[in-house]
């Protein structure tokens, strides 16, 4: 398929704030992990997935799911959600992950076999002393990421972190690790693994008063499904491209 095809579906569907389009073909698209609909003679709904993995079974994260507006209402989302389940099975994955951007639409996967998993918090923090951090480069991100995961939770590397890296920086320091992306006056952490009480330190450290930090918990976040009848479910997965 081509990418212009695809591109235009999106910023149909979504816009193209801050360029997220490109980014996202130039780090984590591959054509080969994309499902597509097509009705009169144009793409009608597609998706593409990110691959993923946890306790050596490998995962889908889908991402991107889009029905053009013209074609909203048949029932094409669910036509090319089965699409992508059969696809994968047959392909050997053993679930799907995707962040429903609203009630709604989780309400919606739940009809399609998607559960909630593991969880996440938000913690809000204002400015302490500043604690010794470092940037890191997304290859030493991915690697010390294994270390800080909890148990169950979802790798995600390759082009993941290369999309991740293009819009948000990425730090360790002595007992935890964090990738975090400006807000206004603010700073927003994605993700923080590992000493949730250094949040304040890091906020000095990075010259914020005061941010939001996502770490991981019990609200409801992602949501899987399997594609295996073992009944394996992931345990943590909170690092989610919105």
């Amino acid at each position: 398929m081509e990418t212009s095809v695809l591109r235009t579906l999106w910023t149909e569907c979504f816009g193209n704030e801050d360029g997220w389009i490109d980014t996202f073909l130039k780090t984590a698209f591959d054509p080969s992990r994309v499902c597509a609909l097509t009705r009169e003679g144009r793409l009608a709904a597609a998706l593409s997935w990110m691959d993923a993995a946890c306790e050596g079974r490998k995962l889908a994260y889908l991402y991107a799911v889009a029905t053009a507006p013209a074609f909203r209402g048949l029932g094409l989302c669910r036509e090319l959600m089965g699409l992508t389940h059969e696809k994968l099975a047959g392909q050997g994955y053993a679930g799907c992950i995707l962040v429903p951007a609203d009630a709604g639409l989780r309400r919606m996967y739940k009809k399609m076999g998607y559960v909630n998993f593991g969880g996440i918090c938000e913690i809000s923090a204002r400015a302490g002393k500043a604690i010794p951090l470092r940037q890191i480069t997304p290859e030493e991100y991915a690697a010390l990421r294994r270390a800080y995961l909890p148990k169950g939770g979802v790798v995600q590397e390759a082009g993941a972190i290369e999309y991740l890296a293009a819009g948000a920086k990425l730090y360790a320091g002595q007992d935890f690790l964090l990738a975090v992306s400006p807000e206004g006056e603010g700073l927003f952490g994605l993700e923080l693994l590992g000493d949730v009480a250094k949040a304040g330190g890091i906020l000095g450290a990075l010259g914020f008063e005061q941010g939001t930090f996502r770490t991981p918990g019990d609200r409801p976040f992602a949501m899987f499904r399997p594609l295996t009848e073992d009944g394996w479910t992931p345990g943590y997965f909170g690092l989610a491209f919105e």
